[in-house]
């Protein structure tokens, strides 16, 4: 049983790892544009924090719906029907084309509700300008995850990785040119910084779309021989079993975005502790995150294999490795969390309050990384429906209304705290929340993996 867990775990890691890579440089991307608009104005820092608050919660709702693509073409992999998986890849990238254009439709009209916010008019007008811009890129995004998930299914991540390191270079290059007006171009500020990041998404589909065509390991499965009209009844199977993942992912990152926005009311402090407390954790998170992606690629081949055993095994290893290092990852919050808090800034009422979230964070990094690994592994399934229900009762139906009343303490409940506990409170129910969903997202995969053994 060792011998099987290690080659098992390894198997995980070889395809995790430059997923986590690829994934640690897309948030780089996030990272370098507000890094590096904060140093052209404030009025730019704060229109590219507004846009991309709507930017990020659109883009990782579109990365759910697509990574139904990971989970079909797994199973055709392990099934051996290589003949079959053309047609998907193609199928699937007019699924992504559709759903881009529609992400950027809705990402544009978003932005009316920065006339509700009470903003200066040259901050939402060059926040606005910020999300415009951007959206552009979202079409090449939908169809690069398409082709993200096709490669990963093969068990070809290192192009994710490469191409993801690639894009890091060019945003924070084209950044430096159009943000601050190098060689001759225009200042843009926050304009100059969505330009660089919808153009880079384009050169990431021509370059994803190159490596397929060059490298042999897609010879069998190569899905550009001919052009084909879409098919609407397989883009339908196809949104079945993605628009769930979607409303999963954006259940989560909008619930995380309302937080913020109710923290807010407490004044700077609270609210630049809780942005530190959740950059830091959401960069831990990657590493879970990658090992959940991978685990859809192995449940889903060994399904396809007809082998439900291998995929059952396959699904609780992925688990317990993010399990093992979720437990790592809280022993050194807990340990560090001083000299993280300084890290992030010198303020000392910042720090302090960052310190106490920082604790709250380690706790829930157990529960975050097995409701990852657990929800990852059911998509491995082909199960998503549930497991969005899940997650839609444990962040709004449970995390959201204990939130308010631990952090608001609103005087017309009878059951408060005497005082609002402002972002602790809300941090708090988020590891009410994230255990909820982690131990019903266990016990369901339990239930998934053994019925599908009895049948």
């Amino acid at each position: 049983m060792k011998t099987k867990i290690l080659t098992e775990s390894r198997a995980l890691w070889q395809l995790a790892w430059p997923v986590l890579i690829g994934q640690l440089a897309t948030v780089g991307m996030g990272v370098s544009d507000v890094a590096m608009t904060g140093h052209a104005s404030a009025n730019d820092l704060a229109a590219v924090a507004l846009g991309a608050s709507l930017w990020s919660i659109v883009l990782v709702t579109v990365m759910g719906v697509m990574m139904a693509i990971n989970a079909i073409v797994a199973h055709e992999v392990g099934a051996s029907a290589d003949h079959k998986i053309p047609h998907i890849v193609r199928q699937s990238l007019w699924m992504g084309l559709g759903v881009g254009v529609l992400a950027c439709v809705l990402l544009n009209l978003s932005t009316l509700v920065f006339d509700h916010l009470y903003l200066e008019d040259s901050v939402r007008d060059k926040a606005a300008e910020f999300v415009h811009v951007i959206s552009i890129g979202l079409p090449a995004f939908a169809c690069y995850r398409a082709l993200y998930g096709y490669t990963a299914s093969l068990n070809q991540t290192k192009p994710v990785m490469l191409i993801a390191l690639g894009g890091l270079v060019f945003n924070i290059g084209i950044n430096w040119l159009l943000i601050y007006g190098h060689w001759g171009l225009p200042q843009l500020g926050a304009t100059g910084c969505a330009v660089a990041t919808g153009v880079g998404l384009w050169l990431m589909l021509g370059a994803m779309v190159f490596w397929i065509s060059k490298a042999p390991a897609y010879r069998s499965t190569y899905p550009f021989t001919h052009r084909e009209a879409p098919n609407w009844h397989e883009i339908r199977s196809m949104l079945r079993m993605g628009l769930p993942i979607g409303v999963t992912y954006f259940a989560e990152v909008s619930a995380f975005g309302v937080i913020g926005l109710l923290v807010a009311r407490f004044g700077v402090t609270a609210v630049s502790a809780h942005q530190i407390a959740l950059n830091f954790s959401s960069l831990v998170f990657m590493v879970p995150l990658s090992f959940g992606i991978a685990s859809i690629t192995r449940v889903g081949q060994a399904l396809g294999e007809n082998d439900p055993h291998r995929a059952r095994f396959s699904s609780w290893v992925g688990v317990g490795m993010s399990l093992g290092f979720a437990l790592i990852s809280a022993l050194m919050i807990t340990l560090f969390r001083h000299e993280i808090a300084a890290a992030y800034t010198s303020d000392v009422a910042v720090q302090q309050v960052t310190i106490n979230l920082l604790l709250l964070a380690a706790l829930f990094q157990l529960s975050d990384g097995a409701q990852v690994a657990a929800s990852s592994a059911i998509r491995g399934y082909k199960v998503t429906r549930t497991p969005m229900l899940i997650h839609l009762a444990a962040f709004w139906g449970v995390c959201i209304p204990l939130g308010c009343v631990l952090g608001l303490a609103p005087a017309w409940l009878p059951w408060r705290p005497a005082q609002p506990m402002a972002a602790t409170g809300f941090w708090i129910s988020l590891v009410v929340g994230l255990t909820i969903a982690a131990v019903a997202l266990v016990i369901y995969l339990h239930r998934v993996s053994h019925r599908r053994l009895s049948a």
